[in-house]
């Protein structure tokens, strides 16, 4: 990077933390700080939520994920309106008129202390873990610019993000995401027009996309009924919608951002914003991979996208075989740039025609050749660094914005990612924070206590959170893709909470020892379609509604073999849904 561009860099975040904190009013009250006293637009809101999810993770990640695989995950996204949805009917209006501070807060009312406290142990785990995977993503690329050790570069997010969600409480949060989702469109759109000019002269974007769809980078949808792959219609419709239920609906991180809204109908409109906007927006993200891998048949990239573990190799006892491999892979790269060429010019022609065929098989071939030698090159680096979960798909689109994108460009790119970690992450502290101090502190350990105490106690368990998921993140940033890995990570937990919170909403019968036995028993039932030998091919959204279904049945049955829901626990929850 040059001057300009670091320059760029620390204009933008010096500009962002110094907003969020401006950001904050009223902070010094325990309603302004974790729920901004009810007074936010539900524009604010939605873009709060939406930005939640559009971080580092979906910039780095899912560029990364369409360069290698294509559109197919965008079906992970397709139960995501029906589910905003139902929420927007149930949950929502439920929650904003009870008055909670957290989702766990019902369980309590509705069940008994324990539920609650494992719901809340639970959300703390998979949130605190996914923080950090959040905070992994820019790691790698400030590692890759500035040569740095990845356990710098994490601090270098971490700190910061730390210190102005110490201080602004939910309100900095909301406020810094609006700026970082406007920020973060406009550095997606440079690099698109950056891509799509960066291609000859003479191959339109419509043939350079061609040429992707010829080796499946443009096949979004798949129709098979298989429990093996990830990425289906069906996974995505019916696995995601219980995520999505789950997620929105009993994660505290999302769940404070809509109790932050002036009024229900606003909390409402926030979750449809996603509900409308969500998919068009990760769409577009996934053909900036798929113009990645288009951009890079065209121009040369490395034959490994990862620097460090190059060097690694070339330093060790395998460095000629690797050397052979990179003379191999200029040979095949300029075959398939060739090829590339070919199919593009015969687009034109009847696709049923000879020509075309034969231009078409031929770049297939050799897009095989390259990969062929692009996966023996992977099989070194494994050899060498005795990592078997190596992949490089995420430096692949930090790779394009260090190499070909323009100078100043470069500079706001690499701000809008490190911006987009830094609000993704706070909001995910804030939430740890409020749980921690409102599910464990004052339940537990200070129930009388003054504001001022659980607010200086919040401080001190957002720094807590954000020492754990800058741990966590220097782990992360080894697992792959870090797209599947903070959703696989989600997956665990996901399906179960929901499952709870079906008893708690949806049945009369459930008592407080079913819904503690369906939390427990659906957790481990997912934990070993994880782990175990013989189901742990089953695809990760389906761990969803796992989960979900295992926890309700034997909630019920537990209940109906300990007596039931007694009277008085109708009668609360009809209380407390009129508060």
């Amino acid at each position: 990077m040059r001057w300009l561009d670091w320059a760029v860099v620390v204009v933008y975040l010096t500009w962002i933390v110094w907003s969020g904190l401006r950001s904050s009013r009223r902070t010094n009250e325990m309603d302004g700080y974790f729920r901004a006293n009810r007074s936010l637009p539900w524009w604010a809101v939605g873009l709060s939520v939406m930005a939640t999810q559009l971080s580092a993770i979906t910039l780095v990640g899912t560029t990364g994920q369409a360069y290698a695989n294509g559109m197919r995950f965008v079906q992970f996204y397709f139960g995501l309106p029906l589910a905003m949805i139902i929420l927007s009917l149930t949950v929502v209006p439920f929650f904003y008129r009870s008055g909670v501070y957290t989702a766990y807060e019902y369980l309590e009312r509705r069940f008994d202390v324990k539920t609650r406290s494992l719901a809340a142990v639970i959300f703390l785990a998979q949130r605190g873990l996914s923080c950090g995977v959040i905070i992994a993503a820019p790691a790698i690329i400030l590692s890759i610019v500035l040569g740095w050790n990845i356990v710098l570069t994490i601090l270098a997010i971490g700190v910061p993000t730390i210190a102005y969600t110490m201080v602004g409480g939910v309100q900095a949060v909301t406020w810094t995401d609006v700026k970082q989702m406007a920020v973060v469109l406009f550095a997606m759109s440079a690099a698109i027009a950056v891509l799509i000019f960066g291609l000859p002269h003479d191959v339109s974007v419509g043939s350079a996309l061609h040429v992707a769809g010829a080796v499946g980078r443009l096949t979004a949808i798949d129709t098979s009924f298989n429990l093996k792959t990830n990425y289906t219609i069906w996974s995505g419709l019916i696995g995601g919608l219980f995520l999505s239920l789950s997620y929105f609906g009993c994660d505290q991180s999302q769940v404070q951002r809509y109790l932050t809204a002036k009024s229900v109908g606003s909390a409402r409109h926030s979750l449809l914003m996603s509900a409308f906007v969500k998919i068009p927006l990760q769409a577009g993200i996934l053909i900036a991979g798929v113009l990645t891998f288009a951009f890079f048949l065209f121009n040369k990239n490395p034959m490994l996208f990862n620097p460090v573990h190059e060097r690694t190799v070339l330093a060790s006892a395998r460095a000629a075989d690797y050397r052979a491999l990179e003379a191999q892979y200029d040979q095949k790269f300029t075959a398939r740039e060739a090829a590339a060429r070919a199919l593009a010019n015969a687009q034109g022609l009847d696709h049923a025609s000879p020509e075309y065929g034969q231009a078409r098989d031929g770049f297939v071939k050799a897009q095989a050749d390259v990969s062929a030698v692009r996966a023996a090159a992977v099989g070194i680096v494994k050899d060498v660094t005795h990592d078997s979960t190596y992949t490089d798909v995420n430096y692949v689109f930090p790779t394009f914005i260090l190499s070909y994108m323009p100078i100043g460009l470069v500079g706001l790119m690499i701000a809008a990612i490190i911006s987009a970690a830094m609000s993704a992450s706070s909001g995910e502290l804030n939430a740890l924070a409020t749980a921690t101090v409102m599910d464990f502190y004052r339940r537990h350990i200070n129930p009388k206590g003054p504001d001022s105490a659980y607010l200086r106690f919040s401080k001190f368990a957002t720094a807590g959170w954000g020492i754990f998921a800058c741990c966590v993140a220097f782990y992360a940033a080894n697992l792959g893709s870090l797209i599947e890995v903070v959703n696989k990570f989600g997956s665990l937990f996901y399906g179960s909470m929901l499952g709870v919170f079906i008893l708690a909403i949806g049945t009369k019968s459930a008592n407080g020892h079913g819904a503690f036995a369906g939390l427990l028993v659906g957790l481990a039932t997912v934990f070993a379609f994880t782990f175990l030998p013989a189901t742990q091919d089953v695809g990760y959204l389906w761990h969803n509604l796992i989960g979900a279904v295992v926890c309700v049945v034997v909630g019920l049955i537990v209940s109906a073999l300990t007596g039931g829901n007694p009277s008085n626990q109708s009668s609360e929850t009809h209380r407390f849904t009129r508060t």
